[in-house]
């Protein structure tokens, strides 16, 4: 775990529109109980628990030493294993819970399930709450009609409606990157591990890859022309509520599509009975696949997860021999 990296930057300010499961939690009382976190900033292990504490209630105070990780509350300075730390973590401050497992659909998260399932469920979550978040954003964005946030609470940030929109079209640009990586991943790596099981396993659920695909690219195109037209015409309003319509389209063929692989395709990996080794080697290939997801894209695609799942989807990556890789995903969440 000391794998080394440059100096971790200031996090950015985040936007209204960028809203991650953990903020919808509770909000934590005020003040929050001062935790003060010592290590190596360029090792794993502090970068795992500044991840971890980064999700709770707490206010966080990162003091950088040559020493091995320490966590300091109250009069308790705990050190040891990731494993160790997280535990003292969720004593202390048991919610968000990091380390309840619990899956979507039909496949469930054991000692028999296969790593390469429980991540590909992950990212079927992830894409699924930014989809949803894509939706409200559209629909917020058509009922304005190209006006100015009014509401309370309204967020500045977001700019002019034309600033706005391109705002929205990077997250979308973002969102659409994971979903063909992942899509990918699971034609390259998934389905082929299926079909030499059974052949003709996958053909129904690449079939339904190949149906969306139009779809996805058709928003994009919608909004790249959202971005020339003049805020608030009626072809502006127009082309806004086609965005709209086409991204609830999409939300609901993703969630079909993922449940039905999560309940009748993806359990069928068990069955498949790969050893330890090639369990590893089919994370591996799909790590490699997801390049973007799992490099620029990490923080973006881990920011759609709630904190138990981005947890246990970051013990899978951190588990990878590809060290260099992990040491810049672990960078990428905590700057």
């Amino acid at each position: 775990m000391g794998n080394c990296w440059g100096k971790p930057n200031k996090p950015a300010k985040k936007s209204t529109a960028e809203i991650v499961p953990s903020d919808i939690v509770k909000a934590p009382p005020k003040p929050s109980p001062a935790v003060r976190l010592t290590g190596p900033p360029t090792c794993a292990l502090t970068c795992y628990v500044r991840f971890a504490l980064l999700r709770k209630p707490v206010s966080l105070q990162f003091t950088p030493s040559d020493q091995a990780p320490v966590l300091h509350y109250g009069s308790d300075a705990v050190s040891g294993t990731k494993e160790a730390l997280i535990q003292y973590i969720e004593s202390k401050f048991p919610d968000p819970p990091l380390t309840r497992r619990q899956w979507s659909g039909g496949a469930r998260e054991d000692d028999a399930t296969p790593s390469v399932v429980r991540a590909a469920v992950a990212q079927h979550k992830s894409v699924v709450w930014h989809l949803e978040r894509m939706v409200r954003w559209a629909e917020d964005l058509a009922a304005r009609g190209g006006g100015k946030r009014v509401a309370r609470g309204s967020d500045p940030a977001m700019g002019s409606p034309r600033m706005e929109v391109r705002k929205f079209a990077r997250s979308y640009s973002q969102l659409l990157e994971v979903m063909l990586e992942h899509a990918q991943m699971e034609e390259k790596v998934v389905f082929p591990v299926l079909e030499r099981a059974d052949r003709g396993l996958s053909k129904a659920a690449n079939e339904e890859h190949a149906r969306d695909l139009p779809i996805m690219n058709g928003i994009k195109e919608d909004i790249k022309t959202v971005g020339v037209l003049d805020s608030g015409s009626p072809d502006y309003l127009e082309a806004l509520y086609n965005i709209s319509s086409r991204l609830k389209k999409l939300q609901d063929h993703c969630k079909q599509h993922f449940e039905k692989e999560e309940r009748e395709l993806l359990p069928l990996m068990e069955a498949a009975e790969l050893s330890r080794e090639q369990q590893e080697k089919v994370l591996e290939q799909c790590l490699d696949v997801m390049q973007g997801t799992h490099s620029h894209l990490f923080r973006f695609f881990m920011e759609g997860l709630l904190p138990q799942d981005a947890l246990h989807y970051l013990d899978m990556v951190i588990a990878s021999s590809n060290k260099e890789r992990v040491a810049s995903m672990l960078r990428m969440i905590v700057e």
